[in-house]
């Protein structure tokens, strides 16, 4: 079996799904080749010929060697303005490497078409009937060639998460159906998940895809492949196949997800909800050892939790268990946070950074929404992290239903007043999902035009539309000092996926160091 992450995603860390995956098809015993045609392919644009001898494209070729070793080793992160260069050089080179004649721009960070759209099923099926004009073709035309005329597969299976990666997988579809007809084509991935969990959803790819998968793919890839057993059974992701050392990170990153769907589940206009998906958690001694495990095998710098929230159960392991390396991920704000004992734990854990959903700094706003946030509890948690020592990626949603202009400037405010406790911020301009239950209370216009689109444009109810969203954030929020001075800390492209470097990091180095930590933990 073939598993393919298709372009285009950071390629900062190594694919978690189909690394879990291919754990599962280990324990069966069933042979399974990884390919990361995401990082494989935009080196492959960085490292082509160009088709601009502007100065900046000729300077950011002549120092290609360096950028991609200075991403890969710690000093530039030391020094925010070259890490900034080396980055956005990189991004040139792969930005310049097809022409507008094309209708192509790619990034390191994103694939968009100018006359083809991830969100309209036609387009999909044009870019598999015509693989030739992606830009990544000469690429994945000769590498997937040589894996398939290698050794004989039954299955090549495609992980596709981003409508960024959606125009290039379904190219790879094409490209490998034309010329391998009598293999089996699987598509899952948490975008495939969203599009078949959408009421009276049908298949459109019938002719192309041979099995659409939704929620984890592992026993249905299983059994395409004939094989039964242990499927069921949870599996450690493995990510031997995977070359890490490629990745544009200062070391390994290990991503790993603790559950899948969210443990609060009671937000309003929440995808989460709108697409059925339940809570499940793994145990957290099955995390603990998984993890265990994994920083054995891959030897992490960094360590990502992919989970929609970690709980606070799975903190207090995490700070009674130490993995080793440092760690972050997504936390709802809750009184745990707001304790020093428990924040000094996390921190000796080896926590240095929380991405934490505030969403909005207008209690009224927050409890009409359901978000379950206490804004003095906030202030408390904001506080007693950043006197800990971890860092905090504070997540702003503008424009909700119940949002006025006088609510946003609160959140401003808010903002402002606990800059000196906020590391980066993500500002996002909200997004109705279009199967929402709420959705039917409003009165909605289309946002993106296609018959995949998970989300929908309305009216708002308070006149607080998105152009005026945008305004006010361009004109107001942003312009305030304090916070355009968090704005600035962002790392360019990478955002929360490199935020952590420019923190000091520190790991246990020895049992002892981490016996230590959970000596002194909670």
């Amino acid at each position: 079996m073939l598993l393919i992450h298709p372009p285009v995603v950071k390629p900062c860390e190594p694919p978690p799904g189909i690394a879990k995956i291919a754990g599962a098809m280990h324990r069966n015993g069933i042979h399974c080749t990884v390919l990361d045609a995401n990082m494989e392919g935009l080196l492959h644009l960085m490292e082509g010929p160009q088709r601009s001898s502007d100065k900046w494209t000729a300077r950011a070729a002549r120092n290609l060697s360096n950028h991609l070793h200075s991403l890969r080793s710690r000093d530039v992160y030391d020094h925010f303005d070259r890490y900034k260069r080396a980055v956005l050089d990189l991004n040139r080179l792969v930005e310049m490497s097809t022409t507008v004649s094309e209708g192509s721009r790619v990034g390191l960070g994103n694939y968009q078409h100018a006359e083809l759209s991830p969100v309209r099923s036609e387009d999909l099926i044009r870019a598999a009937e015509r693989p030739e004009e992606n830009p990544f073709f000469p690429y994945f035309s000769r590498r997937i060639g040589q894996i398939l005329d290698h050794r004989p597969y039954k299955v090549v299976g495609l992980s596709l998460n981003f409508l960024s990666q959606a125009l290039c997988a379904f190219a790879m579809m094409g490209f490998i159906r034309k010329e391998y007809p009598e293999l089996t084509l699987a598509l899952g991935g948490g975008l495939v998940t969203s599009w078949m969990r959408r009421p009276g959803w049908r298949n459109p790819f019938g002719g192309l895809v041979d099995e659409m998968v939704a929620g984890p793919g592992e026993e249905a890839l299983l059994s395409l492949l004939g094989t039964g057993g242990k499927s069921m059974e949870h599996c450690t992701p493995t990510y031997e196949a995977l070359p890490m050392e490629k990745y544009l990170s200062p070391g390994a990153i290990l991503p790993y997800s603790a559950s899948s769907g969210c443990y609060w589940n009671r937000c309003a206009f929440c995808p989460e909800r709108a697409e059925g998906n339940p809570y499940a958690p793994l145990p957290v001694k099955r995390v603990l050892q998984d993890l265990n495990i994994l920083v054995a095998q891959t030897r992490p710098v960094l360590i990502h939790l992919l989970d929609n929230a970690v709980s606070p159960r799975l903190m207090k392991g995490l700070a009674l268990d130490p993995p080793g390396p440092p760690w972050y991920g997504f936390a709802r704000i809750t009184d745990h946070l707001a304790d020093p004992d428990f924040c000094m734990a996390l921190k000796r854990s080896g926590c240095v950074m929380l991405k934490l959903g505030l969403e909005s700094g207008d209690q009224e706003v927050i409890d009409r929404e359901e978000k379950g946030v206490d804004l003095a509890v906030a202030s408390r948690a904001l506080k007693t992290l950043n006197q800990a020592g971890i860092a905090t990626y504070v997540y702003l949603l503008f424009g909700t239903p119940s949002e006025t202009l006088n609510a946003a400037r609160n959140t401003l405010l808010f903002t402002v007043k606990h800059s000196d406790c906020i590391q980066f911020l993500n500002l996002a301009i909200f997004n109705l999902p279009v199967y929402g239950p709420e959705a039917s209370g409003l009165e909605t216009k289309t946002l993106y035009e296609g018959d995949l689109s998970l989300y929908t444009g309305f009216s708002h109810p308070l006149g607080w539309d998105r152009g005026v969203v945008r305004q006010f954030l361009d004109k107001e929020f942003k312009r305030h000092p304090a916070v355009a001075k968090i704005l600035r800390n962002d790392p360019p492209i990478f955002t929360s996926n490199h935020a952590s470097f420019f923190r000091k990091l520190t790991m246990p180095s020895t049992a002892s160091e981490i016996s230590a930590c959970r000596s002194s933990a909670i």
